[in-house]
């Protein structure tokens, strides 16, 4: 059975979503602030994207009422990554200590991010601080009580697309208490996973089992569907 199942019997004695999406953002808020210049121009895991881009990525979404999201939308042609490029366009005037500044100012989600009780927010947050992380060379430890909610999110969140790369798959985490679908295993640590199955091809090297050449090679597929 999938953890997710388990995940919500034992749900009353977790803290609640938005506390640890606020928590996910507070760490990537003490992150940025010891990067350098440099570092904030740097490569990230997002294609054609640096730390910089990522964080206003993220932030250009969080202060968008429910009519401006339709807005951007409507501009995007109803399309995710058209609609990410034109939040990009927008913030492109932001410097990093402003960005910052409306990042501390958003560490509670707001709008858009807090809908699904804080997963947006949540998911969001740990996916796009690993894109920044990895990259940099920068790991760290993720809490479980905030890993597990977001595998259980991302494997049906529309705009990450992991339904398409994980269907038939059985998802294995073999650093916590977590499995999820039926078929062939891929194993690997949770975070390596939420990547892999959010479409960061670097992170499937730390998998394994008779499943990681399909995933590979459907998220090789679905890169080059996005080109």
């Amino acid at each position: 059975m999938a953890n997710s199942a388990r995940y919500h019997r034992i749900g009353s004695s977790m803290r609640d979503v938005t506390e640890l999406a606020h928590d996910e953002r507070a760490q990537l808020a003490t992150l940025l602030h010891s990067l350098t210049p440099q570092q904030w121009q740097a490569p990230s895991l997002c294609a054609g994207w640096t730390v910089r881009d990522v964080v206003a990525h993220m932030l250009s979404y969080e202060e968008l009422s429910p009519v401006g999201v339709a807005r951007r939308f409507t501009r995007g042609w109803l399309r995710f990554d058209r609609a990410n490029v034109i939040g990009l366009d927008d913030f492109a005037g932001h410097s990093p200590h402003q960005l910052l500044d409306l990042l501390e100012r958003s560490l509670k989600p707001r709008g858009l991010t807090t809908g699904f009780g804080g997963r947006i927010a949540l998911v969001d947050a740990m996916i796009h601080q690993q894109d920044i992380r990895r990259p940099l060379g920068i790991p760290r430890d993720i809490p479980t009580e905030r890993l597990v909610p977001a595998l259980d999110f991302a494997r049906i969140a529309p705009p990450i697309g992991a339904r398409r790369r994980i269907r038939g798959l059985r998802l294995v985490a073999t650093d916590l208490d977590w499995t999820a679908g039926r078929g062939p295993d891929v194993r690997g640590p949770g975070e390596a996973l939420l990547m892999s199955i959010s479409g960061r091809h670097d992170a499937t090297d730390e998998l394994e089992g008779p499943g990681l050449a399909t995933l590979r090679g459907r998220i090789c597929g679905s890169r080059r569907a996005e080109n």
